[in-house]
């Protein structure tokens, strides 16, 4: 599904951009994932937005890597992370980084962006789920806190001048299950709106406000599937599920980004708002994207985080671990067309190197 405004030049552009040569240290690393993998057996775990993202680099690592089983699990990233530290799977999936405090407490784990990727709100509401309805940061708090109760409401009136808005409750649908998404959301609704970030702040689970008439939804397909079938409802959508959203014909909304535009979530207003805050990005590559103030930013952008222990059991294991999440972030043609297809973007080559030296860490 492509947005008003979104060329397919600008697709072109920064696949170009993303596949480019990076020199010879991309060549060495070319080289050293394409040999034989012995028998292994890897298990991952954890978001459910990278998860098809997951899906399809397996299907295509496992055929020129025969001796590899990779075994997978949509299970929201906060138990991706949880997993990972416990030892129960190799990889974690998470759209959400670890917090300082957890990394004090373990060390070992590291945070590795394998692509960028964002966040949708979707809305159901019967005759102007094709009018893109344009909603801030305070307001979207205001819904899922209770103080904005129905969408003729004042604060999305004026947002939408000239729109014919029902006067009819809104229903706020979370997801029930510790949340990457729920992580990027909340982080979006505390940086925008100071009345979240005293009461509620971010995470992959918080203690959401009580609302009447609220509901949760598991994983980003549960998500879908509960705005689809309730009515005059909202949420929050990985974007690699925007086909679909297209095929449920719900709304998407145009979101207020920091630099006061409403902007839709399109190749190049993804791309615009990781490039506005991703040269800050450390070392250890744990960092928001969200609410940019670049114009033209869209304001729900992350890294999508494999979450992986330096500190492995077994030399060979720790060898195809990475040799796989090496050969993800392997800028080609092939790997360019596969992130398109799930609607994330490549990692631009200086996130790239930082990925790539992470990973070489894991022994």
């Amino acid at each position: 599904m492509a947005y008003p405004h979104e060329s397919r030049a600008s697709r072109l552009r920064w696949r170009k951009f993303a596949g480019a040569t990076l020199g010879m240290a991309a060549l060495a690393m070319l080289t050293s994932v394409s040999g034989f993998a012995q028998e292994t057996t890897l298990n991952e775990t954890g978001s459910t937005l990278l998860y098809p993202m997951f899906t399809t680099w397996v299907a295509q690592y496992t055929k020129s890597h025969p001796g590899v089983h990779v075994n997978l699990g949509a299970t929201g990233s906060e138990a991706g992370i949880q997993q990972v530290i416990a030892g129960a799977v190799n990889i974690g999936a998470s759209d959400a980084y670890m917090s300082d405090a957890d990394i004090r407490q373990h060390p070992q784990i590291i945070n590795v962006p394998l692509a960028i990727a964002a966040q949708t709100i979707n809305y159901n509401v019967p005759g102007l789920n094709a009018l893109h309805l344009k909603l801030d940061g305070p307001t979207l708090a205001g819904m899922y806190s209770g103080a904005v109760r129905s969408w003729d409401a004042p604060q999305i009136a004026a947002l939408n001048p000239g729109v014919s808005l029902p006067h009819h409750a809104i229903v706020p649908i979370r997801r029930a299950e510790g949340s990457g998404d729920t992580f990027v959301f909340t982080q979006f609704l505390t940086f925008s709106t100071p009345s979240w970030e005293s009461d509620h702040g971010y995470g992959t689970t918080i203690s959401w406000p009580s609302v009447p008439g609220s509901t949760t939804a598991v994983g980003n397909a549960g998500m879908v599937k509960a705005i689809a079938s309730t009515a005059y409802s909202i949420g929050y959508v990985g974007v690699s599920y925007r086909d679909s959203v297209a095929q449920a014909k719900i709304g998407t909304v145009a979101l207020k980004n920091g630099a006061g535009e409403f902007v839709l979530p399109t190749t190049d207003s993804i791309m615009a708002g990781a490039a506005s805050l991703g040269a800050r990005t450390p070392s250890d590559e744990r960092l928001t994207l969200v609410f940019a103030p670049a114009s033209g930013s869209y304001p729900l952008v992350n890294y999508e985080y494999a979450v992986v222990s330096t500190k492995q059991h077994d030399p060979a294991m720790a060898a195809a671990i990475r040799r796989f999440l090496l050969w993800t972030i392997v800028p080609s043609e092939d790997n360019a067309a596969w992130l398109t297809a799930a609607h994330f973007i490549p990692l631009p080559p200086h996130i790239w190197e930082l990925s790539q030296a992470q990973i070489q860490s894991i022994k």
